[in-house]
């Protein structure tokens, strides 16, 4: 019998546990902080793993974390969790902060100046969930590691 991917941390079987974890705590580095771990991880699950990491997906997986962090920094106090992990051909990324608030995407608004980082995280990722915990908030997206075979960019069905 084969191990549910989710009871092994999303790792499957035959391959191992592959993630890496921050507390960034608001000292002004947090969203540079966070974009270089991505990038950092990303390029490790390549070489080490040997994993096809598109370039689309490293740099869509950096501004999803820049997004989501700076969203964390903006309307929680407290520290920012954020969480990476590879989830078959995707990467996870978990954002957890303590305000209970879920976000809203608003309606798109071409005179609106700002605001837009959820619209543009909900558009480039495959999945997006927004789940309170007992302590405020986790958000979880996930992005396709590299594009299809057709040459496609793999996103989200819209």
């Amino acid at each position: 019998m084969e191990a549910d991917p989710a009871a092994t941390g999303g790792a499957a079987p035959d391959r191992p546990d592959i993630r890496t974890s921050v507390a960034l705590v608001g000292d002004g580095e947090d969203i540079a902080r966070a974009r270089r771990l991505a990038a950092g991880f990303l390029t490790r699950v390549q070489a080490e793993h040997g994993l096809p990491v598109s370039q689309r997906a490293l740099d869509l997986t950096q501004l999803v974390v820049s997004e989501l962090v700076t969203n964390a920094r903006k309307y929680a106090p407290g520290p920012v969790l954020l969480d990476l992990q590879i989830i078959g051909d995707t990467v996870e990324v978990v954002v957890w902060d303590s305000d209970p608030v879920l976000p809203i995407a608003r309606a798109a608004d071409a005179g609106r100046v700002g605001q837009h980082g959820l619209e543009i995280v909900m558009a480039v990722v495959q999945s997006f969930e927004a789940q309170r915990e007992p302590v405020g908030k986790r958000i979880t997206a996930r992005i396709a590691l590299a594009d299809d075979s057709g040459g496609a960019h793999s996103g989200r069905r819209l």
